[in-house]
This record gives C-alpha cells, sequence and structure tokens, in this order.
C-alpha cells in the first residue's frame, strides 16, 4: 500500500512539475527566440554584423540575466506565501519586485548606451564596437520593461498560472521577428535601419509584453486580492515592506551572483574568442546561441522546479520538497540529453539556419561551428542536472552557497582548464569549450548533492 502511495505521489508531482514547466520552457524558448531570431538575422547582413551585433547581444543578455536573476528571488517568496495561504503578503513581494526593477535598471540603460566604451576596454576591435554600439543604443530602451515584465512573469509562476506567460512571449516573439524584417530592410515606408533595427525590434518586443501582461493582471478580479498595483508611498516604507524589499535582496543578490559567474564565463569566453579572430568569434556565437536555445528549455524546468519547492516548503509539505526537486533534476536532464542528440545528429543543419553553407566564404565559420555543437552536445546532460539543481535549491531559498559553488567550478575548473587547454595548449576554440564542459560538469556535481543534504534535513522534520 506504501508502494503504491509513493508512486502515485510521484506521478502526481511530475505531472505538476510538467504542468508549470511545459508553458514555462515554452515561454523561456520563445523569449530566447528572440535573441535567436536576431543572430539569425545579422547573418543576413554578413558575417561581420552577426560577430558585432553578436558581442552586443552578448552584454545585454548579460546585464539582464544577472537583474532578472535578483528579481527571480520574488518567485519563491511569492511561492512561499500563496503556498501558505497569505496573498496579501504575495502581492507586497510583486509590489517590492516592481520597484527594484526601476532601481536596477535605470543605472544599467545607461551603461547600455555607452557599451562601445566597455567594449574597447575589453579588447573588442574598435570597428566592431562601434557597429554593436548601433544595436545597444535602440536595444537599451528595452531593458525596463524586459524586467518588469520578469517580475510579473514570478507572480503568475508563483501561482501556478504560466499558460499566459507562454501565449504573451510566443505572441511578442512573433512581432519581434516581424519587426525584425520591416526596420532591418526599411519596409513598409520606414528607413533601413540595419542592426540597429534588430534592436529596436527587441525594444518594442519587450514592451508589448510587459503591457500585455500588466494589463491581463490588473483587469482580472482574481487577482484584486494581491493589489499589485496598489502603490502608496507610505506603506512601502512600512517595516513590513522594507523587510521584503531586503529580503529579495538577500536572496536575490546570490542568485544574480550564481548567473553572473556563469553567464560572465561563457561572456569572457566570448571576448577571449573574439581575440583570436573573426571566423572563431562567428562560429563561437552560432554554437553558443543554439546551446542557448535549450537552455531556455531546462530554465523553464527549473523555474517551474522552484516554484513547486517554494510551494511545498510554504504548506510545510516536508518530504515533498525533497519528492519536487528530484523531479525537477530529473526532468531537467531528459531534456537536456533529448537537446544534446539532435546537436550531435544535425550540426550541418543547424549551422545552416545562421549562415549560406553553400558558401566558400563561410567554409571555415561552418567547420568550425559544427565541430563546436559536437562538444555542446556531450555537456547538456550535466547543463540540464546543474541548472535544475540550482532552482531546487532556489525553492528552499538556499542561494547563499550554490553562488559559491557556482564561482568555483565556473570560474577556477572551467575558466581555467579551458583556457589552458584554449591558449597555453594551442587548442583554440575547442579548448576553451571543453572547459566550459568541465565547469558544468563540476557545478552539476556540487549542486545536487547539496540538494541531497538539504532535503534529507526537510524530510527528517517531517
Amino acid at each position: 500500500m506504501k508502494d503504491n502511495t509513493s508512486s502515485s505521489r510521484l506521478i502526481s508531482e511530475v505531472k505538476q512539475c510538467l504542468l508549470l514547466a511545459v508553458p514555462l520552457a515554452a515561454a523561456q524558448i520563445a523569449q530566447s527566440a528572440t535573441g535567436f531570431v536576431d543572430t539569425v538575422m545579422m547573418g543576413w547582413l554578413g558575417s561581420q554584423t552577426i560577430a558585432s551585433g553578436g558581442l552586443g547581444a552578448a552584454i545585454f543578455t548579460f546585464c539582464l540575466l544577472v537583474t532578472t536573476g535578483i528579481i527571480a528571488a520574488v518567485s519563491p517568496l511569492a511561492a512561499e506565501a500563496y503556498g501558505a495561504g497569505k496573498p496579501e503578503k504575495a502581492g507586497k513581494i510583486v509590489r517590492q519586485g516592481i520597484g527594484i526593477s526601476l532601481l536596477l535598471g535605470i543605472p544599467i540603460t545607461v551603461l547600455l548606451w555607452y557599451g562601445s566604451t566597455l567594449l574597447v576596454m575589453l579588447g573588442q576591435d574598435v570597428n566592431a564596437a562601434a557597429l554593436a554600439q548601433t544595436y545597444l543604443r535602440a536595444i537599451a530602451w528595452g531593458f525596463i520593461p524586459g524586467l518588469g515584465f520578469a517580475v510579473l512573469k514570478s507572480f503568475l509562476s508563483a501561482l501556478s498560472q504560466p499558460q499566459l506567460i507562454m501565449v504573451t512571449v510566443v505572441l511578442g516573439t512573433l512581432f519581434n521577428i516581424t519587426a525584425n524584417y520591416v526596420l532591418m530592410f526599411g519596409k513598409l515606408g520606414l528607413p533601413a535601419l540595419g542592426l540597429a533595427g534588430i534592436g529596436w525590434a527587441s525594444t518594442l518586443s519587450l514592451w508589448s509584453m510587459f503591457i500585455a501582461l500588466a494589463i491581463y493582471i490588473f483587469s482580472q478580479r482574481r487577482f484584486a486580492v494581491y493589489k499589485i498595483f496598489e502603490f502608496s508611498p507610505i506603506s512601502n516604507f512600512s517595516q513590513q515592506n522594507r523587510r521584503i524589499f531586503w529580503e529579495i535582496f538577500q536572496i536575490g543578490l546570490p542568485i544574480g551572483g550564481l548567473i553572473a559567474v556563469e553567464a560572465g564565463l561563457f561572456t569572457v569566453v566570448t571576448f577571449i574568442i573574439g581575440q583570436l579572430g573573426t571566423t572563431a568569434l562567428a562560429a563561437h556565437q552560432i554554437a553558443l546561441q543554439t546551446a542557448s536555445m535549450s537552455f531556455q528549455m531546462v530554465l523553464g524546468i527549473s523555474l517551474a522546479t522552484t516554484v513547486r519547492v517554494g510551494q511545498l516548503a510554504g504548506e510545510q509539505d516536508l518530504k515533498g520538497v525533497g519528492l519536487a526537486g528530484y523531479v525537477g533534476i530529473s526532468l531537467g536532464a531528459l531534456s537536456m540529453a533529448i537537446a544534446g542528440l539532435i546537436f550531435w545528429l544535425f550540426p550541418k543543419l543547424i549551422v545552416s539556419l545562421y549562415l549560406d553553407i553553400d558558401n566558400p566564404n563561410n567554409q571555415n565559420v561552418v567547420y568550425l561551428a559544427e565541430k563546436l555543437l559536437a562538444v555542446a552536445a556531450i555537456f547538456q546532460i550535466v547543463d540540464g542536472i546543474q541548472v535544475s539543481a540550482s532552482g531546487a535549491l532556489r525553492g528552499l531559498k538556499d542561494t547563499r552557497v550554490p553562488m559559491l559553488i557556482g564561482i568555483f567550478a565556473y570560474w577556477c575548473v572551467g575558466l581555467l582548464i579551458g583556457y589552458a587547454l584554449g591558449i597555453w595548449f594551442d587548442y583554440g576554440t575547442i579548448g576553451l569549450w571543453w572547459g566550459l564542459a568541465i565547469g558544468l560538469a563540476s557545478a552539476a556535481i556540487v549542486l545536487t548533492w547539496r540538494f541531497r543534504i538539504l532535503s534529507s534535513e526537510w524530510g527528517k522534520r517531517g
């Protein structure tokens, strides 16, 4: 009887996780498709454009990932409040998250405006940096609504209502594709903006998604109890709100720090490869953008795992906490194994999405990109495990130690080994990518081990 009960509970948890994970993963993939489509359409403008635009996209994506990581603390906190039956507290958490979005978004928008200066300081070619700046100055205006959308997405996810997120992001992505084409090539009587047009299209898409989600939440009576949009200058400085504000930062800063050390690893590797030449950089951008698409799939699973663990913690379902975490980690590994198989079997088809593989001028890029996709195929499973384990730990509001684990795994292991293989032993881009794989594998092992320890402690409390 106990085995049947355990089996039934496992099946139920898998279903609960998938109900959250499928729409969230679809939303993450569609949202990442904005960067994917941008990169593909940059390729239509030539190898130089995809290299320069890729540098600009790397800076924007890095800044957005880190700051949304900080704001991601809204998700476990709101999920716990929802699980505990405290809607008013959940609403206060979301309001503080919106305020933090403005606090973080304004200075980073200014930083992006002067992004070319940063690129030159990081050793990139002056002409490439100047071209990248046309993209950055256009997409910078979409940074704040991008953060606002992340807060509202966390709110709906915490309430186990991710379906609208998926619809909004898919429609926003379709809008972005259309706007890219119109603004790049000057259709409908508009001037041809080239690379800048791609940036403006992304900005318009980010604004449209944020506004759509805000209107939906505001118009639905079932969300009125949360009082998301009832801002009061006096109540915002109450003791409870100040405590929530700092709790978001205390939990969110390590999340942002973990994302920064992982995304920072890929960004630094991008800059190192940028010094190896345009061919290496273009191939790297193709492989990295492709890998980021599969990463968005497992990131959706990780977000769902955070919510499920947080909700069960709020309900004081102590044994369920461990089950939810292991289900999420398993689904993450399975989904990335499928992605890795696709990378391994169809590399040429994938590269053909970005470049004309029959053009003799692109042959060196095509060859190297195929080799990088083979490396990416191998490390997909460990990437899925480490990001899902991070999501499970986040649901327990355990974020500081995972950040330290990430620093060690990504930088002390991944970057050092990658630099040694790529630069000292002269394996170039391939060696740097093997370093990434080893760093992710070490993170997967240690993060999973930590969740095993913490979930066991929760189980003993029950």
